[in-house]
């Protein structure tokens, strides 16, 4: 049996997918609403900066899984990520080679751009008290796969196998196009990135072409409960240009669902008149939470938007865990269960 340390771990997107797998998982996190939707829904949390804790504090969890804030990396954020990445990737090749880079890292403007590099820091302190991680499966924005590959290269000096790449969320069921920069290492076996099981998206093509072998992508209409047709006209400006608003029929993937995602109008077909904007439920459904998940306090948007979709998660959790993949053909976005019907594993919290 395994059990798992979600640092960063959000109002759960990784922990729901443990849960439909029948794992144990603990998660920490430090903003109080993601705090305040994971008790809602049951999950173990601890609140607090994942600086201030160690592996040894979760002596159960065997697996380290996270997802650092993206904010500093994503094209609509600060940037801050982005322009300091050589820094970044200096700060990890130190690390790999035992340097405590702690006060270093201070030097960074935006500390959450340091924040990528915690869960390098927590699998070294694993490995240097001889209770290495089974298995780490980490996730981003595509910007920081650069960060990864470095991890990587720093965990194969370990004795880990290490895959890594960007997935494409509706090639795994999830009716919303989003990429996430994915890595995976597993200690005593070969690592690899979760199998396709979906066609990619694109635009103006039918979800029924492309490989035989490949389920059509997922749409809007398979799991929102919207009795008539909807098209989403996004609040992006498209290409730089605010007037240029990208749109998506409901036979289509949601756009990639972010913070803003309320801020999306929706309309008629024709666009002649504007219907009911997403409701909390409905983007948590894109993002395939259950439809009954319980999202509390403030900022839910931001809450919905910067998780990881469970299905996804469920998809990388079963190939780094190498679980029966034949859970993965019961379960798509249309019928994924509620959370009402799902029990939350029981998880000890020994700290040494």
């Amino acid at each position: 049996m395994y059990g798992i340390i979600d640092l960063f771990a959000g109002p759960g997107g990784l922990d729901v997918a443990a849960t439909w797998l029948g794992i144990p998982v603990i998660g920490i996190e430090w903003d109080p609403n993601a705090c305040a939707t994971r008790r809602a829904a049951g999950l173990l949390t601890e609140q607090g900066d994942v600086r201030h804790f160690e592996p040894s504090c979760f002596s159960n969890a065997d697996v380290l899984a996270a997802g650092p804030p993206c904010q500093t990396f994503t094209v609509a954020g600060s940037g801050h990520g982005r322009k300091a990445l050589d820094e970044v990737l200096l700060f990890a090749k130190r690390m790999g080679n035992g340097d405590d880079v702690t006060e270093d890292l201070k030097q960074i403007p935006d500390e959450r751009t340091a924040l990528v590099l915690e869960p390098l820091r927590w699998a070294l302190r694993a490995i240097k008290a001889e209770n290495p991680y089974r298995a780490i499966v980490l996730e981003q924005v595509p910007a920081v796969l650069p960060v990864w590959e470095a991890v990587g290269e720093i965990l194969d000096k370990e004795g880990y196998s290490v895959a890594h790449g960007v997935l494409r969320t509706e090639q795994y069921g999830v009716p919303q196009t989003r990429r996430r920069a994915v890595l995976i290492a597993r200690l005593g076996a070969d690592a690899a990135l979760p199998t396709p099981t979906h066609r990619p998206y694109r635009k103006g093509t039918s979800r029924t072409e492309g490989a035989e072998n490949l389920l059509p992508w997922v749409a809007m209409n398979d799991v929102l409960n919207r009795p008539d047709p909807f098209v989403v006209v996004s609040n992006y400006g498209t290409g730089g240009d605010p007037k240029a608003r990208g749109r998506r029929a409901s036979t289509e993937p949601s756009f990639t669902v972010t913070g803003k995602i309320f801020r999306n109008r929706v309309v008629t077909p024709s666009g002649e008149r504007s219907l009911p904007r997403f409701s909390y439920a409905e983007a948590g459904r894109l993002q395939t939470f259950p439809a009954d998940y319980p999202w509390f306090g403030n900022d839910v948007a931001q809450q919905i938007g910067n998780a990881i979709p469970p299905l996804l998660a469920m998809h990388v959790l079963v190939t780094a865990l190498d679980i029966d993949v034949q859970i993965l053909e019961r379960r798509t976005a249309q019928n994924l269960p509620l959370w009402a019907e799902t029990k939350v594993p029981h998880f000890d919290v020994t700290c040494e």
